[in-house]
């Protein structure tokens, strides 16, 4: 791997991998905003300027934006987080410039344009209904809202459609000046690009981007809580969550193993226990949410309605068994997991791209290969029980949807943690 980086004079960061053995290459620009930066009012403008990128700028149309990328057999893309907001292509090697030329247009000079606004808001509110239509993505952001109540971190990266309805082109243009430039994006690269090749196009295409010096965000403030909500459905979909780590935290990869080892696979803890023990549900994993000041440890399970109310208990016993203690068997092929699928995504020029920029944004600096594996390998079953004492100390937060009524009572869930 041969990572390297360039400050330029306006302030611009260029990240690139070289990967000599492939003949695409994978870039884009990411910018350090997304739906915790928006104020409340607005919450959904970064995913809908996202989308808005897309439908026209002062030298291309939307249609002129697909044609000439898939001309040349590549794909465009774009998505929106909580923390970040990306907008990358994958090429063949060859066509690099143009792609470059593609992603600074639509960044640079879009037009906003009224029409394609209305549809684009229209095609958004297709999308929160469609999300509000999908249990297992309800169930998420009633989570996040639970567990951060009343603040940017736990509105949803959609908005609401009352909201977006609203948003016009003076918000969206506002909300750009001051989140996009110089001091809150880089231009990452990885495939088949050799890095000056890259600092120069980048350099040259984002030229008149402003000199912009980051944007804050408010603190990600834990709480805690419950969400409940009864709706005809074949399955009740569960969240059981607690305040966790941060990206920047020493604990964040003990946190990583605990998650590969608890609910990350068919050995796991989780999936042998409620699954394959007791057939309780069909879909049941943990996860590791991480932001740069804070984060969550979460259970997902989707069960049956009688199943319910004997889930719950089931999962809070293996929290409290792990806390207890784990064996250095299980630590060990929880990190040779992880190891596993870090090395893995590494054959991928996108996701080796995403990942440097990523790494940038959140640590200030790319983070070696050596570095990662050597502070995975630096964990032990010591420290992965002291992060499950650490979950199980409480607060949790319960988010479920669908046939709820077997359900115990939050209060009684609470009391099992604290």
């Amino acid at each position: 791997m041969s990572v390297q980086v360039s400050k330029l004079a306006s302030g611009l960061t260029i990240l690139t991998d070289t990967m000599d053995t492939v003949e695409t290459v994978s870039l884009g620009a990411w910018i350090g905003v997304g739906t915790r930066h928006e104020a409340a009012e607005v919450n959904g403008i970064a995913h809908l300027l996202e989308h808005m990128a897309f439908k026209g700028t002062a030298r291309r149309s939307a249609y002129d934006i697909a044609q000439e990328i898939e001309a040349v057999g590549g794909h465009l893309n774009a998505y929106t987080s909580r923390e970040n907001t990306a907008f990358y292509a994958k090429v063949l090697a060859g066509d690099a410039a143009l792609a470059v030329d593609i992603v600074s247009d639509i960044l640079l000079n879009p037009t906003f344009d009224e029409d394609e606004l209305k549809r684009e808001r229209a095609v958004v509110l297709q999308e929160i209904g469609q999300a509000n239509d999908t249990p297992d993505d309800v169930v998420f952001d009633r989570f996040q809202e639970a567990a951060y109540p009343d603040q940017a971190v736990g509105r949803p990266v959609l908005g609401t459609a009352e909201i977006v309805r609203g948003l016009g082109r003076a918000p969206l243009r506002d909300y750009m000046s001051r989140h996009y430039g110089t001091g809150s994006m880089v231009m990452a690269a990885a495939g088949k690009i050799a890095h000056e090749d890259f600092v120069g196009l980048a350099g040259a295409a984002f030229e008149n981007l402003p000199r912009e010096a980051g944007s804050a965000a408010e603190p990600a403030i834990y709480r805690g809580g419950e969400y409940r909500e009864t709706r005809d459905l074949e399955q009740v979909h569960i969240l059981l969550g607690f305040d966790s780590v941060s990206y920047l935290d020493p604990d964040y990869y003990t946190a990583s193993v605990f998650s590969t080892l608890f609910g990350g696979g068919m050995s796991s803890r989780l999936f042998q226990e409620v699954r394959e023990k007791r057939g309780l549900v069909y879909s049941v994993y943990s996860f590791v949410a991480a932001y740069r000041d804070g984060g969550t440890f979460g259970i997902y399970a989707g069960t049956g309605e009688n199943e319910a109310a004997e889930l719950v208990p089931v999962i809070c016993g293996e929290l409290a068994k792990a806390a207890a203690g784990v064996s250095d068997e299980e630590v060990v092929r929880a990190k040779a997991q992880l190891k596993a699928s870090i090395l893995m995504s590494l054959e991928s020029s996108g996701a080796r791209c995403e990942q440097l920029a990523q790494q940038f944004l959140t640590h200030g600096r790319p983070l070696s290969l050596a570095e990662v594996v050597a502070k995975i390998e630096a964990v032990d079953a010591q420290a992965v029980r002291g992060f499950a004492q650490r979950l199980v100390a409480g607060p949790p937060t319960l988010a479920s949807l669908g046939p709820v009524a077997k359900l115990e009572p939050f209060e009684r869930l609470a009391a099992r943690f604290g």
